[in-house]
């Protein structure tokens, strides 16, 4: 059975159902530095907190190295190795898209902070959202909500019952070649709509049994066995969606949200919420996350478009089928509940060559409604990988690994606990760099756990957001702090975008 999702609804970031998040507790703290320790790696912290203007640069004593002003409502960011910023960011007035991590709008900035690349898409068939990924080519991996209508939701094997009527928002993946100063021109595209599988319906398309497809998406896993929402829950849920959207981290106006809030918790548009993309260079693979789900995805990046489409062709012969899959394994007939390993997870990243543990996958796994005790980890995973022969696994058996190969918790578990956005990194010393993002806390740990650098975020809260025609949020505290971020990212001091900043230190 699919356990009830713990993150809000209409953002796809849906909350316990019987209360509003339960966090890390805030702790009396002075913002900024809190830990500094000589075994702390050098480099430099690029983020952009969910409600500021700016993107900054901290330097490994917490001051501000450079800052970027853009204005814009931003989610992930990324540094070129020019120099440049690229931002990831929300348009609201999308008339088909809303909820958590809405976007449309990339933009490139200079280091001085000229706009250089504006690309959007964002309209009512397809909304940019989330995460972004910058390409050895110098194109962008990027996100997309896809619109069907009921009657396609339907025609591919959902469920009724759990297909809202203003539609389904299947994913898609796909490649950006930057046509400066402004547009962008599709040269690869993925689409889940094109790997689906379904036991519900004999007479609609993609029947089969589920187990039998390991490489294709159910159609209807996120609400296999689960009840609709009650009264109360859908209560709560349309309030914390307004908490949400007044901070700046949803889209959407009140009537949207009134008619996603009363609704089944499944019968939102947002079937997977991909929050997360990431490529390695060394094998032509990208890594997705699905929370919705609990799962972290493999695709093959070596087919074409239309390859892309269909079950064969690539470097691995699958087409566009998933090659690998893990953290629910019943969602593909291979498990139940008790063999969950994620839990709303974010960022699944390969960890670079030159680095300890290189070649495997380090995952922020947020926890939400791991048991009784809510906290997150950080994940390492060894993959069933052979170079030439693809991704392993036993018939009729669950991908592996069984356990990861290593994990950081606090010690006392619920201490370390964000149960959105958020995102890890493995560093050249072997250490793992940490964003929990409700907090807006970053943090450096060896691999005995030990916290040798850490830093709260004091920057945020200047951007306000009228979100359509939402309401004033309702009264008490807010499951998001001014200061939370999507994601922040540890550069090497090294790193060839910094060369300014090197050479005005001369």
């Amino acid at each position: 059975m699919i356990p009830h999702l713990s993150l809000l609804l209409a953002l796809a970031t849906l909350l316990p159902q019987d209360a509003a998040p339960k966090d890390s507790p805030a702790p009396e703290r002075s913002s900024g530095l809190t830990v500094h320790k000589p075994a702390a790696s050098d480099g430099y912290v690029l983020f952009a907190p969910l409600k500021s203007p700016s993107i900054f640069l901290l330097d490994r004593d917490g001051k501000v190295a450079h800052e970027w002003k853009h204005g814009l409502p931003p989610l992930a960011v990324y540094l070129r190795e020019n120099g440049n910023v690229l931002l990831s960011s929300r348009i609201d007035e999308n008339p088909t898209f809303f909820g958590g991590g809405l976007g449309g709008r990339i933009t490139e900035y200079d280091w001085d902070g000229n706009k250089v690349w504006e690309f959007v898409l964002s309209d009512e068939k397809r909304s940019l959202h989330h995460d972004l990924e910058i390409l050895p080519n110098g194109n962008v991996l990027a996100i997309a909500w896809e619109h069907l209508s009921a009657a396609e939701a339907v025609e591919q094997g959902r469920d009724p019952r759990f297909v809202e009527a203003k539609g389904w928002w299947p994913d898609t993946v796909i490649e950006i070649e930057p046509q400066r100063p402004s547009g962008g021109k599709i040269v690869w595209e993925w689409r889940a709509k094109d790997h689906l599988v379904q036991d519900f319906d004999a007479k609609r398309k993609n029947y089969g049994q589920v187990a039998d497809r390991p490489g294709r998406i159910d159609v209807n896993a996120d609400h296999r066995d689960q009840p609709p929402m009650t009264p109360e829950e859908a209560r709560l849920a349309r309030e914390e969606a307004k908490k949400l959207r007044e901070l700046g981290y949803a889209g959407g106006d009140e009537e949207k949200h009134a008619e996603q809030g009363d609704a089944p918790r499944e019968k939102r548009g947002d079937f997977l919420h991909l929050n997360s993309v990431h490529y390695d260079p060394a094998h032509d693979l990208i890594a997705l996350s699905t929370p919705h789900l609990h799962e972290l995805w493999i695709l093959d990046h070596s087919t074409t478009t239309e390859e892309a489409r269909g079950s064969t062709g690539g470097k691995y012969g699958k087409g566009g089928d998933l090659l690998y899959r893990w953290g629910n394994p019943r969602t593909y007939g291979c498990g139940t509940q008790a063999d969950q390993k994620l839990f709303y997870q974010h960022q699944p990243d390969w960890i670079p060559a030159g680095h300890p543990g290189a070649g495997h996958i380090l995952v922020f796994n947020n926890g939400s409604k791991r048991g009784p005790v809510e906290y997150s980890s950080i994940d390492e995973l060894v993959l069933p990988f052979d170079p030439k022969l693809g991704f392993q696994r036993e018939p009729g058996k669950a991908f592996g690994p069984a356990e990861p190969a290593w994990s950081y918790t606090a010690p006392e578990k619920p201490d370390f606990f964000s149960f959105f956005i958020s995102g890890t990194q493995r560093l050249a010393n072997g250490h793992t760099f940490i964003c929990s993002g409700k907090q807006g806390r970053f943090f450096e740990v060896t691999p005995a756990g030990e916290i040798v650098w850490e830093y709260y975020n004091p920057y945020g809260g200047e951007i306000e957001m009228t979100a359509g025609n939402a309401a004033p949020p309702p009264k008490g505290p807010s499951p998001v702090e001014a200061t939370s971020c999507f994601r922040a990212t540890k550069l090497a001091p090294n790193h060839p975008g910094l060369a300014r900043l090197r050479n005005a230190a001369k």
